[in-house]
């Protein structure tokens, strides 16, 4: 996924309903991980794969404080 797909205008939590940023994938290999779509206001991270958005509720990582930070750096606004 690229930071301007239209998709990411509506691609929104499955949990409070708000719009997500995207992660770009870490590292130089794109071809390892497809990057993630993260929300910052409930620390919760959903993995892309295969260029599909995981999107469930059960899909979703609970990201702790210190990891947190880091990916703030990361968002893609």
């Amino acid at each position: 996924m690229k930071p301007d797909d239209p998709l990411l205008r509506i691609l929104a939590c499955p949990l409070d309903k708000e719009p997500l940023h995207l992660l770009p994938p870490a590292g130089e290999r794109d071809d390892d991980e497809d990057g993630a779509l993260y929300n910052p206001r409930l620390r919760r991270r959903y993995p892309i794969i295969d260029g599909v958005p995981q999107l469930l509720p059960s899909s979703g990582e609970q990201i702790p404080e210190d990891e947190h930070t880091e990916l703030l750096k990361r968002m893609t606004p």
